[in-house]
């Protein structure tokens, strides 16, 4: 069998054919960015990072700030990648931490200050070195911008939560099937499909998670055609007394309000690696 490895300069160098080593990814997205007056965008954008910088500490992830080449900036929000073995970390503990910190922040900022409310979604394959190129940044940017991320970002505004999640179905195999994350089990975590209007080819399975809604409040904000909703007692399903108390741990004093988001009509391009994503503007 032929050598995968070159040897140069007492260095391998891996082979083109090769699979890249794997790394696991965090994409934040910000709602409504675009509806932000230009003046507070940037002071806006800062105190995401300064916010998500502190989450990382938190969560014991100190080699995030040393892959700076690897954070592409997507105007409202960022693309992380780090090392694979975080990938449990990105679901349990970071997003119970960004949770609570979008929470203070909130409390704390001035009225003129714009709300941070986040999409995020987490994810793990290969990417090519040293541009961290390849299919998983797609499919990362992808669960993001999924309707069903979407519609969670739905459930937690109508309850004045500012945080939802899509796990892409590897990582929630690896890390909380698995048992590696300390406070979340699958029961947190609502089954869905993951689709995105203009990428036909598409459509993935993702767990849906917002810090404070158990499961059963998440499922009624989805379509029918995402799949049929575990039953009670398998994964993404919660007990009916949950449903009574939305926010959990907490007391829900209104009952949920729909908000319908208004379309822009403006058009946006972001390059992931070789992939672009297009489409109308939606936050």
């Amino acid at each position: 069998m032929p050598e995968r490895l070159t040897h140069v300069n007492s260095v391998f160098v891996p082979d083109a054919d090769d699979v890249p080593q794997e790394h696991a990814l965090l994409v934040v997205d910000m709602k409504d960015y675009s509806q932000i007056p230009e003046a507070k965008m940037a002071p806006t954008r800062a105190d995401l990072d300064d916010i998500l910088s502190t989450v990382f500490a938190q969560c014991g992830i100190s080699d995030a700030a040393t892959l700076d080449s690897a954070v592409k900036d997507r105007g409202d929000g960022a693309i992380f990648v780090l090392p694979a073995r975080h990938a449990a970390r990105l679901v349990d503990p970071l997003l119970g931490h960004l949770r609570h910190a979008l929470e203070r922040r909130e409390q704390t900022r001035l009225a003129s200050s714009p709300t941070i409310r986040l999409r995020a979604s987490v994810h793990v394959g290969p990417l090519e070195p040293p541009a961290h190129r390849g299919d998983a940044a797609n499919d990362a940017c992808r669960l993001v911008d999924s309707d069903a991320a979407r519609r969670a970002m739905a459930a937690a505004v109508d309850h004045g939560l500012y945080l939802a999640a899509a796990v892409s179905d590897t990582v929630f195999g690896r890390t909380v099937r698995a048992g590696r994350t300390k406070t979340l089990e699958p029961h947190h975590f609502q089954r869905a499909t993951a689709r995105v209007e203009g990428k036909a080819g598409f459509e993935e399975t993702c767990w849906l998670f917002v810090p404070g809604l158990v499961p059963a409040v998440i499922s009624p904000y989805l379509t029918a055609d995402d799949g049929p909703t575990p039953p009670s007692g398998t994964d993404g399903a919660a007990d009916q007394a949950d449903v009574k108390d939305a926010r959990s741990g907490e007391g829900a004093t209104t009952p949920p309000v729909r908000q319908k988001g208004r379309a822009s009509g403006k058009a946006r391009l972001v390059q992931v690696g070789r992939d672009y994503i297009t489409g109308p503007e939606q936050s």
